[in-house]
């Protein structure tokens, strides 16, 4: 089964039918396959090709000069590779009118580097992992909790060997390659730590302590991985007015696979607290991604200084994820003290019972009823 074939959400011709296009996401999740589904027959330079790569570091100019009568529109893939290109894009753009898909991977280097980020003259969309909605009958909910969304691990036959080639690809490329750290070693350390602390609330420093780095070291490696689109901040909530709110952000790496193959876990029994755990992640990957896809704000959390807790806030939408086929009131207790509060307009429980109902205003909700209204947009 190749995941060629699978139809995503991002509608990238439609993005770009008015405006040039920065789409970033991590390594794998397909941006080079949605250019061939919705792109195919335009002009694409990949700055993996290390021919291409040379000839136009020595020459940006080249790709003024190919350019043919009625070409509208054209792709660079890898733009990071080679940040300069940008100067002859904007220069594309003012003249030519040409529209520019410009595909990356880190948007940490183009930032670091100081480019010229063609001054708001292009829009910016993210990638996500595949989705439950994109893989329709396809979609397994084990095989996401344990390996993952990554569009050629998801369908592959040696997933756990991949994630680790994965792994290491990403250090050697994303972090070495580009000299974003000098100390590969300590960066694989605080990775790890990163990962064992996924989904919780950070303390710089008593992660930095596990992690054996500093403090302000392990903030600027936090701040490479949400660069490089691997980690995602998930803020704390605390316009609260009853129960004072905590204000520390958890952060989780972008896919549970990855996760799960970081912290050294092999295996996932239903009613552990490991699935529990790559429950809760991966309804946050859905909620991220059609937040994303949507252009609306990324999710927060809530927790009070008294311990109750929410775990996702978003669009006046407060949800609890519980991988349980049978809920009760303490499952819904944080829903509970945050109706109170007046925060969120709806209290969803996402679990693993099979039917809905209602419980003094919470509603307990399948996950599959849940990412079903979720994608149809019935939610808000």
């Amino acid at each position: 089964m190749f995941h060629s074939d699978v139809p995503r959400h991002l509608q990238i011709a439609e993005v770009l039918a008015g405006k040039s296009c920065f789409l970033f996401g991590p390594r794998q999740t397909g941006k080079s396959t949605l250019i061939r589904q919705q792109l195919d027959g335009c002009p694409v330079y990949d700055l993996l090709d290390q021919a291409l790569f040379l000839r136009l570091s020595r020459n940006p100019a080249l790709i003024r000069e190919a350019l043919t009568p009625g070409t509208s529109l054209v792709v660079i893939d890898e733009i990071q590779k080679l940040p300069e290109l940008l100067n002859e894009v904007h220069l594309m753009i003012e003249r030519h009118g040409v529209r520019f898909l410009l595909t990356g991977s880190s948007a940490r280097s183009l930032r670091r580097k100081g480019v010229n980020l063609l001054g708001g003259r292009a829009r910016s969309r993210a990638l996500h992992p595949f989705t439950r909605h994109e893989l329709g009958a396809r979609f397994d909910l084990h095989r996401a909790l344990e390996h993952g969304l990554l569009p050629p691990i998801y369908f592959s036959d040696s997933p756990s060997e991949d994630l680790a080639a994965y792994a290491g690809d990403y250090l050697k490329e994303e972090v070495a390659a580009e000299a974003a750290v000098r100390n590969v070693g300590a960066f694989s350390r605080f990775l790890r730590a990163a990962a064992l602390a996924h989904g919780q609330m950070v303390n710089f420093a008593s992660f930095a302590n596990d992690a054996q780095v500093p403090a302000s070291t392990a903030r600027a490696y936090y701040d490479i991985l949400k660069d490089t689109f691997i980690a995602r901040e998930v803020p704390a909530i605390t316009e609260t007015r009853k129960r004072k709110a905590v204000s520390t952000s958890k952060y989780y790496l972008f896919d549970i696979g990855l996760a799960r193959h970081l912290q050294g876990r092999r295996g996932l029994a239903p009613g552990t607290p490991e699935y529990g755990e790559a429950f809760e992640s991966f309804i946050l990957q859905e909620i991220s991604a059609y937040c994303g896809y949507h252009q609306l704000d990324p999710p927060g959390y809530w927790r009070s200084k008294s311990r109750f807790e929410v775990d996702f806030v978003f669009q006046g939408i407060a949800v609890e994820v519980k991988a349980k086929a049978n809920v009760g009131p303490r499952d819904w207790r944080g829903l509970a003290a945050l109706a109170e509060e007046g925060v969120a307009k709806r209290h969803v429980l996402v679990c693993l019972e099979p039917t809905r109902r209602l419980v003094g205003g919470i509603e307990v909700m399948p996950w599959e009823a849940f990412l079903d209204e979720l994608w149809l947009g019935r939610l808000a």
